[in-house]
């Protein structure tokens, strides 16, 4: 018999550690809501993810090209994104606006993480930060945009090669 009590072990959310790149999407998406919600601009949100416990474990230079490039493309990513929305962009909540962002940048400019990977990273935000269903609703919409701005990976993947 031990002389210290049984005790529970405490598990991560998820049952696994967070990957550098979650992390840096996290603290995107947690920049972008501060820009889209008190119009923090770009160097305030740099400022302020540094001071965030965990960010020393994020991707800093993914969350870096995350948070830059959405600021910079914001116009050309909401034009791509419209077209699949039931609403105007501007009248999405901000999480699911700031995800859908995110997810397209990612898409456009990272084609080196695959489609799925993506959308399926967009999904785990809108889950963790975001409404009840907004999952459902981002899924959707980058799986159409998906399709629009890498059409020969999404019919490999639905012909299953």
């Amino acid at each position: 018999m031990s002389d210290t009590p049984n005790k529970p072990v405490k598990k991560p959310a998820g049952g696994a550690t967070k990957s550098p790149r979650r992390r840096a999407r996290e603290f995107a998406l947690q920049g972008l809501y501060q820009w889209r919600i008190g119009g923090a601009d770009e160097a305030a949100i740099e400022a302020h993810a540094h001071e965030i416990a965990g960010f020393e474990k994020a991707d800093r230079n993914f969350f870096l090209d995350l948070l830059r490039g959405v600021l910079k493309e914001r116009t050309a990513l909401c034009e791509a994104l419209q077209p699949y929305l039931d609403r105007r962009f501007d009248e999405l909540s901000p999480i699911e606006a700031s995800v859908l962002l995110l997810g397209g940048y990612e898409l456009y400019a990272h084609p080196e993480t695959p489609y799925r990977v993506v959308i399926n990273e967009a999904i785990e935000l809108a889950k963790s930060y975001g409404g009840t269903d907004g999952h459902k609703y981002v899924n959707g919409v980058l799986d159409k945009l998906a399709a629009k701005l890498r059409p020969v990976e999404v019919e490999a993947r639905r012909r299953g090669k």
